[in-house]
Formats: C-alpha cells, sequence, structure tokens
C-alpha cells in the first residue's frame, strides 16, 4: 500500500447526514461570520473507508477570523489546499500541475474535485523535489533565517530563491542549462551546488565583458616610466565574442596589482612577482621587482618596478615569461565595494545533520565578505548592470543598490571552483 493508506475504516461524524437544506444554512452562516474560528467545518461526503486517509470526508472550508493580505476582512471562510489546488489550476486552464513526491497520495482527491466539479481537467504529476549542497531548500527554514537576520531578505544573494539568483547575476540561460544537466526524477537526491556554479561559468564565459579589477591592492611604482606620460592599449572586450568590440585601458607609472600576486620568498615553480622577478602586467608590459618598501611594522606597502619598453610586441620584440597579472592604473581606478558570496552552510548535506541539532549552528560565517576594491576607469564608467568578468578573478555583476556615487558589485561565482581546495 502507497503512503496515506489504511486499512481499518474510520468513525463517521454523527452530523455526516444531515440534509443538504440544513447545510446550506450552515455554510451561510459560517460565511456570514456567525461561528467562531474552530466551530465549524465543511466536510465533502465521500467515503470513510476508504484506504487513502485523504479521501475520508475530506475539509474543503475553515473559519479564520483574521485580516487577509488582500481581502481585508471581507471573508473568515477559507478554502483547504486540497480542495482549492485543482480549481486554481482549472481556472487557469493548467495541464501539468508539477508536485514534489509527498503529494503523490493527494492526487486521487485531486483527481475527484476536479470530476465532481466537472471543472477543466488539470492533471497532477509528482517528481522528486530538487536539492542543493550547502544550502536548505524548506521555505520555513528560510524564512526562520530571514527573519533571524541571518540574510538580508529573501532577494540575498545567498538564498536558493529566484530573486536571490538573479540578484547574484545567475542568468536564465544558465538555470535552464542546470535544468537539463538535472533533469527529472521519481527519486529525492541532493545535487552539488558546483554543478549550478559549472552551469552559470559556462553561459558568463560566452557574454560576460571583461574588465580588470583588483580586490586586494598593493601600489606598484614603475620607476624607469615617465612621470606625465600615459599610454592607452586597445583590448577586446570579449575574446569569446569579437563582435562585442574593444575597450581602451590607460597605463602609467602607478598601477595597482593583486597583493596575492606578490610573494616575498616565494616557492618553487611560483610564476607570479616576487624580488628579482619578472611578470607580464595583462595587455601590456614585462615588469621586474627591484625593490620592496615594508612599513613600520614589517608589511610590505609598496613595489618598485621597472618595465621592459620593447616587451609589450608592439614595435618591439616580444618575449614571452611565465606569469601574467592582471593591474588598473592608481590614479584613475574608481573604489568600490564588493561583496563577495559563499556558501550558506558549512555542511554540504544539511539533511544528514543529526537529529535535534539546531541547523542554524551550521550557518557559515564567511558566506559574506565585503571589502574595498579598485576597478578600471572602463568599468568605472559604464554603470553596468549587465554579468561582467573581472579577468583572472571571476564573475561579477552590479547590485541592485548599486549607484553613481556607490558601486557595488556581487561576485556571482569565481573563475575557477575553490571550495574543494579550501576544505582538503
Amino acid at each position: 500500500m502507497g503512503r496515506g493508506s489504511v486499512t481499518q475504516p474510520g468513525e463517521e461524524s454523527p452530523f455526516r447526514n444531515r440534509s443538504v437544506e440544513e447545510n446550506r444554512l450552515l455554510f451561510t452562516q459560517m460565511h456570514d461570520g456567525v461561528f467562531k474560528d474552530g466551530e465549524k467545518v465543511l466536510r465533502a461526503k465521500i467515503d470513510m473507508a476508504h484506504p487513502n486517509m485523504l479521501l475520508r470526508d475530506p475539509i474543503l472550508y475553515r473559519i479564520i477570523h483574521t485580516d487577509h493580505h488582500r481581502t481585508g476582512d471581507r471573508w473568515c471562510i477559507y478554502p483547504m489546499y486540497d480542495y482549492a489546488h485543482g480549481q486554481s489550476d482549472s481556472i487557469e486552464e493548467i495541464t501539468h500541475s508539477i508536485c514534489t513526491l509527498e503529494f503523490d497520495v493527494h492526487r486521487p482527491l485531486y483527481d475527484w474535485f476536479v470530476e465532481k466539479l466537472e471543472i477543466f481537467p488539470s492533471h497532477q504529476y509528482e517528481f522528486a523535489r530538487l536539492n542543493l549542497t550547502y544550502t536548505v531548500m524548506s521555505k520555513r527554514k528560510l524564512l526562520e533565517l530571514v527573519k533571524s537576520g541571518y540574510v538580508s531578505g529573501w532577494d540575498d544573494p545567498r538564498m536558493p530563491t529566484i530573486c536571490g539568483l538573479r540578484r547574484r547575476g545567475y542568468t536564465p540561460e544558465s538555470i535552464r542549462l542546470f535544468a537539463d544537466k538535472v533533469g527529472v526524477a521519481k527519486r529525492d537526491n541532493v545535487i552539488d551546488l558546483g554543478l549550478l556554479e559549472w552551469c552559470v561559468r559556462e553561459d558568463l564565459n560566452k557574454r560576460a565583458q571583461r574588465f580588470m579589477a583588483v580586490l586586494n591592492p598593493i601600489k606598484v611604482v614603475i620607476t624607469n616610466y615617465p612621470k606625465d606620460k600615459e599610454e592607452l592599449f586597445d583590448v577586446p572586450v570579449n575574446p569569446e565574442d569579437p563582435e562585442t568590440g574593444s575597450r581602451k585601458v590607460t597605463f602609467c607609472r602607478e598601477i595597482y596589482m593583486e597583493r596575492d600576486d606578490f610573494m616575498e620568498d616565494p616557492p618553487k615553480k611560483y610564476f607570479r612577482l616576487c624580488p628579482g622577478g619578472e611578470v607580464r602586467l595583462k595587455y601590456g608590459y614585462i615588469i621586474k621587482c627591484e625593490e620592496v618598501v615594508k612599513g613600520a611594522s614589517g608589511e610590505v606597502i609598496e613595489l618598485r618596478c621597472t618595465y621592459d619598453p620593447d616587451s609589450r610586441g608592439a614595435g618591439g620584440v616580444w618575449r614571452s615569461v611565465k606569469g601574467t597579472i592582471h593591474w588598473v592604473p592608481a590614479d584613475l581606478a574608481q573604489k568600490v565595494e564588493v561583496r563577495l558570496f559563499d556558501r550558506l552552510f558549512t555542511e554540504a548535506y544539511m539533511d544528514n545533520i543529526p537529529e535535534g541539532s539546531d541547523y542554524k549552528t551550521y550557518f557559515n560565517p564567511d558566506s559574506l565578505k565585503k571589502i574595498t576594491a579598485f576597478i578600471e576607469p572602463a568599468l568605472a564608467a559604464a554603470h553596468a548592470t549587465f554579468p561582467v568578468q573581472f579577468e583572472r578573478l571571476g564573475y561579477f555583476i552590479a547590485d541592485c543598490d548599486d549607484a553613481p556615487h556607490h558601486r557595488i558589485f556581487n561576485r556571482t561565482v569565481t573563475l575557477k571552483d575553490t571550495w574543494t581546495k579550501k576544505i582538503v
């Protein structure tokens, strides 16, 4: 027998055989507010011996004296879900009403109402609920996260909601690709969040415009480059789509580079910048680190480098170095806020946490980090709401709170999956 099925007949209500006239009068009084909450209900007269409990005279209407967010106090009776479900679908002429697996035992009642009411024959289909690692899909738990202030709202970019995904920069195409990859199943399973991230990378790699941004800056002074000189380099907006054209990148004496791209005492096979080492500035020249300037507490605050004026290749002699790093011009770069999002929870399979434990104890305190970064002038002038790639860093999109005087970018996803490496 399926879920919800029993073998023993139920006990009939003493009011089950009231006349139609009396039931109509009582229902009118329910509608008119004569009775208190819970004092009366309206039931369907079906079969108290039916093996499916849901077909044993189910409740159709109950009394609730409370304000409705749309109709105020106009109504004090409300239909039960099972009664309203099929009628709502029929009114909208829904052909395939998709439900999760726990509603399979509700389908006979759904069909019974459609048949007896002689309404548009919508049909209910059940499939497995989509579950993702490192998050919860329960509306009750998500609501608790919102109300308790763990997230900023239903559209918080960490939330597994459509509005949250949209605000984070997930495109409809990436979600459709994810749905195609996952497919439809009749068995509950948990999908790795990494698959969803792979899908958005696949889509954004084709469409996202490229710009340079530095998230953790350290100043570089190119000592042999003229102080009053600037060069404009013409570079592609998206190498994957030549039709997007080009943008201008300004090169000058002082730039910012990523602090993570410098190491004072590097290991073997380190291909970024180090004392005495060379790297190529993306789209630009090869530079060599000549001096490391430190602050009072010993931290590196500035790098002094020289550049090879013939190394860009345009009219000079192209030569290759193993490392290429991104950068922005120090004086022209715009300061912005960047929000780095990570997994909502630290536990991958939240349905498997020990029974009785509070799921909120697995909330990831590092799921949101706000930092100050610098973006290149071309992006600063764009005021873009379209997805962009911060070269070598990941995909980002301007937040809905973004403004000309306070630019805010949300990280959609990194260029590569770094989470696995983080927990190994």
